[in-house]
């Protein structure tokens, strides 16, 4: 494994630098927004754009690596994210932060896909699980560390948006000295939504509601700590629990999903995230340390959702079919998480910052209440039959799913192999 991590180690890099100047600029912009006394149905609609220009980067980068390749489609996407987080701080406007907004999540859906393909060639069937591991790690890890970046400097002045230019820009270094010849990478085309609801009802609706729930509070998340009152210190500690809580579930919540009936687990977690978002408010009267729990829960159990309602899909696809059931899904979360943040911004509007919570909390609930009536409409499927949960992160792409698959089958393959081991020696 240490091997396979040490050859990738400029993939790695380059990804962590990227996550840090995506984690840096979601939160500051969301500050900056709130210190410009733009309406918080604005800063919604602003920060609802990276989602929509994520999708269409996610669409046309394949095509693009295709016909001029792995390096300079990076360096031309690095290159305008980091112009574009500049430009930030000379248009303080809410159009033109909308237009950038979207520009930024296009270009950091091509800069994922290229290194993600990178990483995927750069593993085998031997330590394609445990690089995927480290890869989640690397993402959540950057974006939670770019939340204390947020006390360099005064969120009001220029300094912090140069920052998240350099990041990006440095991300150029590492990625563009890898040796080795660029990988194949051809994205699969996505499985008819009808089709994959024909296949998992549960799984398309609950990664539509994650979507949904997952933007609300990355778009949003800094926008009601600042309303809540939390300094801007206090709002990178609230922000980076969220994440922390995530990392920390992401195993244990999966493991139990693969040894349980997972829809039984998926609706406990959905239900659990609903409870702590219900609870929420009572926490957010100057209790900071109380509201840095709730963040730390919530992260929990909702970011892990992605990955189980994934899980629950595969074990309803052959082999061939996921591939393309994953892009279709990303589809379907990338989806939900453009109408996040603009939904959760209205209420907020109409009802104050515990809007934020109220909107997570409904469609969490909602999820789960979906997942119960699935539960009375079909039987679920052995659990020796259950394909092993892998941890994705909601950003997931056509490479990931790519990597994802992979580890699905080997793990599958090993579960395979040590059951027929066990048969032979009880004979």
């Amino acid at each position: 494994m240490f091997a396979a991590v040490r050859s990738a180690w400029a993939l790695f890099v380059g990804l962590g630098m990227i996550m840090l100047g995506n984690g840096l600029q979601g939160s500051l912009l969301g500050i900056r927004a709130a210190a410009e006394a733009f309406p918080t149905e604005t800063t919604g609609l602003i920060m609802s754009g990276y989602y929509l220009g994520f999708l269409a980067g996610a669409v046309v980068t394949p095509r693009i690596v295709g016909q001029v390749g792995h390096v300079r489609v990076f360096a031309a996407l690095a290159s305008t994210a980091s112009t574009v987080a500049l430009l930030h701080a000379v248009f303080v406007d809410p159009l033109m932060w909308g237009a950038m907004r979207f520009l930024t999540g296009f270009c950091y859906a091509g800069l994922y896909i290229v290194a993600e393909s990178w990483l995927n060639d750069r593993s085998t069937n031997e330590t394609r699980g445990s690089m995927l591991s480290v890869y989640m790690l690397v993402v959540l890890g950057g974006i939670a560390g770019g939340q204390f970046l947020l006390n360099l400097s005064d969120p009001n002045s220029f300094v912090l948006f140069v920052l998240a230019s350099v990041l990006v820009s440095l991300a150029l270094v590492p990625i563009s000295i890898t040796a080795g010849s660029p990988p194949d990478f051809s994205a699969p085309s996505p499985v008819g939504i009808l089709a994959l609801y024909r296949a998992s009802p549960l799984g398309v609706i609950g990664s539509l509601g994650t979507g949904m729930a997952n933007g609300a509070i990355f778009a949003m998340g800094a926008v009601y700590a600042g309303l809540a009152g939390l300094e801007v210190s206090e709002i990178a500690i609230f922000m980076s629990m969220l994440v922390f809580g995530g990392m920390a579930f992401q195993w244990p919540i999966g493991r139990l999903s693969d040894k349980l009936d997972r829809r039984r687990v998926l609706a406990g977690v959905t239900f659990s995230a609903a409870l702590v978002s219900f609870a929420a408010p009572f926490f957010s009267g100057g209790h900071v340390v109380g509201l840095y729990a709730i963040a730390f829960l919530l992260g929990g159990m909702s970011f892990p959702m992605y990955s189980l309602c994934l899980a629950h899909t595969n074990d309803y696809l052959t082999p061939k079919q996921m591939v393309a059931a994953s892009g279709s899904l990303m589809l379907v979360n990338g989806t939900g998480a453009i109408f996040g943040p603009l939904v959760v911004s209205l209420l907020m509007g109409r009802t104050g910052a515990d809007g934020f919570f109220t909107l997570v909390g409904v469609v969490h609930a909602a999820i789960g209440v979906f997942a119960i009536y699935r539960m009375l409409r079909r039987a679920s499927i052995p659990i020796e039959d259950q394909g092993p949960n892998v941890p994705v992160a909601t950003s997931m792409n056509a490479a990931t799913a790519t990597l994802s698959l992979d580890a699905f089958r080997d793990h599958r393959d090993r579960d395979l192999a040590a059951m027929s081991v066990g048969k032979r020696r009880r004979r």
